[in-house]
């Protein structure tokens, strides 16, 4: 039944994203920078509460205060690190009861060996008292931007052999890097935890 029921949550955040089909960039200077994609893709919709929509209102909501440069909630960080393309936003709220909750909302793209795209990674991840806790839109999804046509399509996770659960019992997240071109790949077990690398080639990813 657990297996079901993240197998419906998961494909909910692909399937919001896949909607959008075509996104258009918007960006000044000689090429976009992680600001722009994440403006492109948190703004491609309108920004409401939609049930699929929720996570990725959050973040852009927090991304657009930041631009403004207006104070973030309380238990809202948000880091921009344009040089290595690395985007951060984190939400951390504290329960008396039940203990310390976190969402992080990370994004990153890398260059193409073509030099002719950009493969941009968005990816969403919830956190209980230090635990991977799976949340209804969390999940690692990516775009396509073509230099040329300045546009971002949706990407397949099939190609990028994304998965949220093992044949062993498994939950897997992703870490996107702020430095170097690596995903970590955390595997989440009853008696801990186990890493591995996706290893950027160029085009995708080797595992």
């Amino acid at each position: 039944m657990r297996r079901i029921s993240l197998a419906i949550l998961f494909a909910c955040l692909s399937w919001a994203l896949m909607a959008q089909e075509v996104i258009k960039v918007k960006y000044q200077g000689a090429r976009p920078t992680i600001s722009d994609f994440a403006n492109a893709i948190l703004f491609s919709g309108e920004v409401d509460d939609n049930d699929c929509d929720e996570s990725s209102n959050a973040a852009a909501r927090a991304f657009e205060r930041f631009q403004k440069g207006e104070p973030l909630e309380d238990g809202e960080t948000f880091t921009l690190d344009q040089k290595n393309g690395f985007l951060l936003y984190e939400s951390q709220y504290k329960d008396p009861d039940n203990g310390d909750y976190l969402s992080r909302y990370e994004m990153c793209y890398w260059n193409e060996a073509d030099q002719k795209h950009k493969l941009i990674a968005y990816n969403v991840t919830s956190f209980h008292n230090g635990k991977h806790s799976p949340g209804q839109f969390d999940g690692l999804v990516f775009y396509r931007y073509d230099n040329a046509t300045k546009q971002l399509e949706f990407y397949g996770n099939e190609a990028m052999e994304v998965e949220y659960m093992t044949e062993d019992g498994a939950i897997v997240s992703y870490r996107l890097p702020r430095s170097g071109k690596d995903i970590t790949v955390d595997y989440w077990y009853e008696t801990g935890k186990k890493q591995k690398v996706m290893k950027w080639n160029g085009h995708g990813f080797s595992h």
